[in-house]
């Protein structure tokens, strides 16, 4: 690692490194490559590394070596070699912080007590599908399976969004949850009264 890196820089950097040495859903040859990076940390020899991680010494040698000249870029591919990557790091981190964020067509109440959206036709609620059309819509070309895929990696959930019923009243401004599902209940009987008198 790059000694004249602020100390911070250089204990963020490792942090990653390490992070993307345990992870399970990290490209596997990127993960092969950190671990040889924490291994060499830790200490060990570049044959007992080459044995750990299933390579040649002479594989682990040119990998420390890239990592120590190109850093956390090191850890890819050279350019030119195998498939592009389909997004940047920079797009990755915009889809991760899209869903943080408040869907521009959310209504939220007004200082006047009335409910409006930011953006009007906007999603309410974000869904692989609004997150994957917003991101087109700014340039980003991702895939709804992809979009998928990362927050996945992310350890974020996607769920359902949970559907609101509004009164048809148009001076009402409430809302309602809707019934839970499940059965209903029956409504109660009446009792029937005395049978008639038959003569």
């Amino acid at each position: 690692m790059n000694e004249t890196a602020p100390a911070s820089t250089r204990r963020d950097k490792e942090s990653k490194i390490r992070k993307l040495a345990r992870s399970r859903h990290a490209p596997g040859d990127w993960i092969r490559r950190a671990r040889m990076i924490t291994a060499s940390w830790d200490a060990k020899s570049t044959a007992a590394i080459a044995q750990e991680v299933g390579c040649h010494p002479q594989t682990v040698r040119e990998r420390l070596r890239r990592f120590n000249t190109h850093g956390l870029e090191g850890l890819g591919d050279r350019p030119g070699l195998g498939r592009k990557p389909r997004l940047t790091e920079t797009e990755r981190n915009r889809i991760v912080a899209l869903v943080a964020t408040t869907p521009p067509g959310r209504l939220t109440r007004g200082s006047d007590g009335t409910l409006e959206a930011e953006q009007d036709g906007a999603p309410s609620s974000w869904t692989l599908d609004s997150l994957t059309a917003t991101l087109r819509a700014e340039g980003i070309v991702v895939g709804r399976s992809q979009v998928r895929r990362i927050l996945v990696a992310e350890g974020i959930r996607c769920r359902r969004p949970r559907s609101w019923m509004t009164s048809k009243d148009p001076h009402s401004g409430r809302t309602t949850t809707p019934a839970p599902r499940g059965r209903r209940q029956a409504r109660p009987r009446s009792s029937p009264g005395p049978a008639p008198a038959t003569s």
